[in-house]
């Protein structure tokens, strides 16, 4: 980075020759820029190469395999030329650099901008937030299944081949060991894709909507032919997957990664006391509801409510009379040996009434309407009421000259004292 230009924020550069640009990432942390990325745009009217500068010259130096793997694509992969690009660079990452190489003698800008507040990188926060604590839920919806199907074969169609071609597979060993070189391919092609989406976007739309259009529809028909999880250790391992990848969303979605550490980890704390907390939440509703005074309600009930109240009571007991004539515990030569009738009484255990039609007709003869108990009735009531008149009309008259005494005999005895 020695000849390269240093780049700064607010900065608009405009030159016409080939030259590689660096900025330099300043340490000092401020959680205003927890969210916050730098934007940095190339424009020109003619055509020009966009190539980034790794900080290792030689793959040589790298640690891992998938470290040597990305340096040697990184080398290959020459992206094609364009007249407009777009670099996101995070508040506190790794210092980035590139060179501008520019076809033909034609100026080109490039203009530094800060954006306080990236809406992807939010989203990406409040995504692995909802995610991590709807993971439980998530993993038992079946359209929440479908909709994951279509996006990891979308995103790692390796990944979701292999899953759909597990069972001929004869051994776990054989299938866990293509199970991790297709994730760190899939994840490669990510990364990749994520660093030319751009590129790829303005330069191979039709492909790329054709790709997304026919991968989806196929891993939806696996999906959909294969069905939801239904057995607990799938779902499982389903809601374990969804709480890692929220994780993975809350570490991209954030520009410091000791925020995310400290997110994740009371995430993982707010889970675990969720149980003791519910006990205890359950043990101090059952102890207020044990010590509260219970207040009795009375209902009264209407006559309607009184009459079928009375009507299903009779004859939910009825049928448990019947249920228990038909026990074997029942003495039935004992209760048949002192019944009257003992042909009615099996009749009413069998299923018919316990009341007969003539019974009945015979009840409201004298107990329904216009009948000769309801006559007496009225007409008793009507003496009553009679007799009650002239009594009441003769105890007035006495109270009447009672108080006409009271008011004539003190007058003779003044006149007297007089």
């Amino acid at each position: 980075g020695k000849n390269c230009s240093l780049l700064q924020e607010m900065d608009v550069i405009q030159k016409q020759d080939e030259n590689c640009y660096c900025y330099v990432q300043n340490r000092t942390i401020h959680l205003q820029y927890l969210w916050s990325t730098l934007q940095i745009k190339v424009h020109s009217r003619e055509k020009f190469r966009f190539e980034p500068i790794s900080e290792k010259n030689s793959c040589q130096n790298s640690e891992t395999v998938f470290e040597f793997a990305a340096c040697a694509v990184q080398i290959l992969w020459k992206p094609e030329t364009c007249t407009e690009t777009f670099l996101s660079i995070k508040q506190y990452g790794e210092d980035v650099c590139f060179k501008i190489q520019p076809f033909k003698i034609e100026p080109y800008v490039v203009r530094v901008k800060r954006e306080m507040l990236d809406g992807k990188l939010l989203f990406l926060f409040v995504a692995g937030i909802f995610l991590f604590h709807f993971a439980n839920s998530l993993s038992r919806s079946a359209k929440f299944f479908y909709l994951s199907g279509i996006i990891l074969g979308v995103l790692a169609l390796l990944v979701f081949v292999l899953l759909t071609l597990k069972r001929f597979i004869p051994r776990h060993s054989t299938f866990w060991i293509l199970m991790s070189g297709s994730w760190m391919v899939s994840l490669y092609f990510i990364y990749c894709f994520k660093e030319n989406i751009q590129w790829l976007w303005s330069e191979h739309k039709n492909y790329l909507l054709g790709y997304f259009l026919a991968v989806g529809i196929t891993s939806f028909a696996i999906c959909y032919q294969h069905g939801p999880l239904t057995t607990e250790l799938s779902i499982t391992l389903f809601t374990w997957t969804l709480q890692l990848t929220a994780f993975v969303l809350i570490y991209f979605g954030v520009t410091i990664p000791q925020v995310a550490y400290a997110v994740i980890a009371v995430s993982l704390c707010s889970k675990g006391l969720c149980y003791p907390l519910g006990a205890a939440c359950h043990v101090a509703r059952k102890m207020k509801h044990h010590f509260k005074s219970k207040k009795l309600v009375f209902k009264y009930l209407t006559e309607e409510e009184y009459r079928e109240q009375g009507e299903s009571e009779t004859i939910r007991a009825l049928e448990e009379l019947r249920s228990f004539c038909r026990s074997p515990d029942f003495p039935s030569w004992i209760a048949v040996s002192k019944l009257q009738a003992p042909h009615r009484f099996a009749a009413f255990v069998l299923g018919s009434p316990h009341v007969s039609p003539a019974e009945t007709k015979a009840h409201d003869e004298q107990y329904g309407i216009g009948s000769s108990f309801l006559e007496e009735q009225l007409f008793e009531a009507w003496a009553q009421v009679e007799q009650d008149e002239p009594a009441n009309s003769v105890h007035e008259d006495d109270e009447e000259n009672e108080n006409e005494m009271h008011t004539q005999i003190p007058f003779p005895y003044a006149t007297e004292l007089l």
